[in-house]
């Protein structure tokens, strides 16, 4: 199954700063909850591991990062991710493109494409589903990516980010995104349901 996003999301920070961040792929890795890279072979290929929890169960997924392009003047990124979980019962593959973009109030934004394909057990998920909690990932990795990039400025606002980053969750909480798409499906339906009365 194949889950194709394109996004973008406001980084209070300038570009050249979000740019400086995005480069660091160590960092940005830390941005996703449960992420973490665990090894590298050379400038373009990393090892990497994440850790999802639902309830008091945990999967983890290992997988490669390799980097497949740096345009500076475009500050852009492109990555390739593949990885599966450790009970082989899934795989994932991502194809990334990730870009700062200037704003007009000096501020940036963050820009992804991300083509996701999901075989196996998660692949059961379905697209809608697969869909909505893709986006969820991605809001929170953008929260994370946003409050890094503002933590490293100075004053109250990057003491404040700086703040939210070390409260910001370590693992990625399943349950809870299963929890927001049920509460996303009954304000949907009653706000349906209210329109047509």
């Amino acid at each position: 199954m194949k889950v194709k996003l394109d996004k973008k999301y406001p980084v209070a920070a300038s570009a050249n700063a979000a740019w400086k961040f995005l480069q660091d792929i160590k960092s940005v890795a830390s941005c996703m909850p449960g992420a973490e890279i665990t090894g590298q072979s050379d400038e373009t290929h990393f090892k990497g591991m994440v850790k999802i929890k639902v309830g008091p169960a945990v999967a983890a997924f290992k997988g490669d990062i390799e980097v497949k392009g740096i345009d500076t003047e475009k500050k852009q990124l492109i990555l390739l991710g593949k990885g599966g979980d450790t009970k082989g019962t899934s795989s994932v593959s991502m194809l990334l493109t990730a870009s700062i973009r200037e704003t007009t109030d000096g501020h940036c934004e963050l820009i992804g494409q991300a083509e996701i394909t999901v075989n196996g057990k998660l692949a059961s998920f379905g697209g809608r589903m697969m869909d909505s909690i893709s986006e969820r990932i991605l809001q929170q990795f953008a929260d994370n990516f946003a409050n890094n990039v503002i933590a490293m400025g100075e004053g109250s606002g990057a003491e404040a980010a700086a703040t939210r980053v070390a409260e910001a969750p370590k693992e990625l909480n399943g349950l809870a995104i299963v929890w927001n798409l049920i509460a996303d499906f009954f304000k949907k339906m009653f706000n349906r349901e209210s329109k047509q009365s």
